[in-house]
């Protein structure tokens, strides 16, 4: 996984400039025991040109691809 700068989309790595609207994600660490600090990740939320989804939706479906998939025994 890449770590993305704090105005970078986590899915297309772009910058995410102001006045574009974007979604953030709040992702939690199940080895940090402590529960300290959740880690965010932002997604352009608006369709480009030539697109028919945001960046935004594209990371949900391939999250629920993954999720979906069968995996080897």
């Amino acid at each position: 996984m890449s770590v993305h700068g704090v105005n970078e989309c986590g899915y297309c790595g772009s910058v995410i400039g102001d006045g574009q609207r974007w979604v953030r994600e709040k992702i939690f660490d199940p080895a940090n025991k402590s529960g300290g600090d959740a880690k965010y990740r932002r997604y352009h939320a608006e369709v480009f040109s030539g697109d028919q989804l945001s960046c935004w939706e594209k990371h949900l479906m391939q999250l629920e691809i993954v999720r979906t998939t069968p995996r080897a025994a």
